[in-house]
């Protein structure tokens, strides 16, 4: 069954890779595309500056973008990806849930709200039952749901294969892409020859969301996982791929073979743009990988990859590695897009 989708701020850097994500996707048709008022009625060939390594898709270079307004949406549109700034994101949604639409968003905004899903379809696909108890809260007929940070989805994968062994505690350290700053995020001045040891909100991001993420859902609500978690961001003069080294606490005490092992097995997603393996893990006679340059297109952008396992007195410590605008954002929310349809939502 093919699915009309919309796409909301379809001309900014994740909206790009939205587009270049379903350009012939096999469950979803872009039949909407939405951005500012300066854009709107414009061809999106026009409205957007295309800044990706491939073409624009033919079926969508002289599609008329629309303004990201409600009233603007066609009715017969069956999921909306949404990749607004999330203080547009905080007034429109809402609006589009309430009257129907179901949207799968990488806008920040909402994330830890009890009552919204934030999935990662391989580790917590349950969590999407939480849209019951939001239609009843809100008295919506659409739903909200939410991906998480590109740096939080890069780690989250592996602390969840970890979890067999008791995850008490992690602490990360994150070398972050600028392309996760957006196209004028980082002036060059500022990151050539350059590391900025700090990105506004990005670590309470990743040590609330990982805990959610993490969490169980009774059907009811949802509680937090217990194991605690510190963050620092950096931010580095790579264009794409987001490297974390991270260290994780654990009560059992695993060999590094057996730390691998856990995360090489973890089980992927049956969905059409769920890689096979989840967990790329390169073994220790590769102690410098993975590396942005070298391994954030694994899996066609959409595998994590992880090394450098060692034991630590409490634990473990690994390096792990994500397409941050792929894994870690438009590629996300198309996942949970495709959770969305295979389990019946839209």
């Amino acid at each position: 069954m093919t699915h009309r989708v919309g796409i909301l701020g379809a001309t900014g850097a994740v909206g790009q890779r939205f587009i270049q994500l379903l350009d012939g996707h096999p469950q979803f048709e872009i039949a909407c595309l939405t951005a500012s008022e300066s854009s709107a009625g414009k061809p999106y060939r026009e409205a957007a500056k295309w800044r990706l390594d491939s073409a624009i898709p033919e079926e969508v270079r002289d599609s008329t973008v629309r303004a990201t307004d409600p009233t603007e949406i066609p009715d017969d549109i069956d999921l909306l990806f949404s990749s607004l700034p999330s203080g547009v994101a905080a007034e429109i949604e809402p609006g589009l849930c309430e009257a129907g639409y179901v949207v799968s968003s990488n806008s920040s905004n909402d994330r830890m709200a009890e009552d919204v899903p934030l999935t990662i379809p391989e580790i917590n696909p349950d969590h999407l039952d939480l849209i019951e108890v939001q239609r009843d809260e809100r008295g919506w007929d659409g739903a909200l749901v939410k991906n998480p940070n590109c740096s939080t989805i890069t780690m989250v994968p592996t602390l969840a294969a970890l979890d067999e062994f008791g995850l008490e505690r992690a602490q990360v350290s994150t070398l972050q892409a600028v392309s996760g700053a957006g196209y004028d995020g980082v002036t060059s001045m500022e990151i050539i020859d350059n590391a900025i040891p700090h990105i506004g909100g990005e670590e309470e991001k990743m040590e609330t969301e990982s805990r959610k993420l993490l969490g169980d859902f009774d059907g009811a609500e949802l509680s937090l996982h217990s194991a605690e978690v510190a963050a620092s961001c950096n931010r580095i003069p790579t264009i794409d791929g987001h490297l974390e080294n991270v260290f994780a606490e654990l009560a059992d005490d695993p060999a590094p073979a057996d730390v691998r092992a856990a995360m090489e097995s973890f089980p992927g997603a049956d969905l059409p743009s769920s890689p096979d393996q989840l967990i790329h893990v390169f073994g220790d006679d590769q102690p410098e990988r993975p590396q942005p340059r070298m391994d954030r297109m694994r899996g066609d952008g959409m595998q994590v990859v992880a090394g450098g396992v060692q034991s630590t007195p409490g634990g473990v410590k690994y390096n792990c590695l994500a397409h941050n605008t792929i894994r870690g954002a438009a590629g996300a929310s198309l996942l949970n897009g495709e959770l969305l349809a295979s389990e019946g939502w839209i």
